[in-house]
């Protein structure tokens, strides 16, 4: 009997979401860093709000292929599964700091 090898849509959809929790992270470090105040309408705050778009539009592109990797029969799901729940997890975790920063943006200015 032949051992079933890893899903290549899998292994992607983890990968993906390891890079895209990472660049989230950074992301976050650096808009903290930035002066709201003064810098109202800079190329930062615009560039730091893109990226935190493509990012949420990357870990939807995880969710995908970790779905994806989950109906490859003749394939290890191991980290189809890792790569959805990560995917997901970051997703949850992303809209759960957008509605965070509109609370508070309502109620400070």
């Amino acid at each position: 009997m032949e051992e079933k090898k890893h899903s290549g849509l899998g292994i992607a959809s983890f990968t993906l979401s390891v890079i895209d929790m990472f660049c989230i992270f950074i992301l976050l470090i650096v808009a903290s860093t930035v002066d709201i105040d003064t810098d109202r309408n800079s190329i930062a705050l615009i560039t730091i709000g893109t990226l935190y778009y493509v990012f949420v539009l990357v870990s939807i592109v995880g969710i995908g292929l970790g779905i994806s990797g989950l109906f490859s029969k003749d394939r290890k799901q191991v980290f189809s599964i890792l790569g959805l729940v990560l995917s997901v997890a970051v997703l949850l975790v992303s809209i759960a700091i957008f509605v965070i920063g509109l609370y508070f943006l309502s109620h400070y200015y």
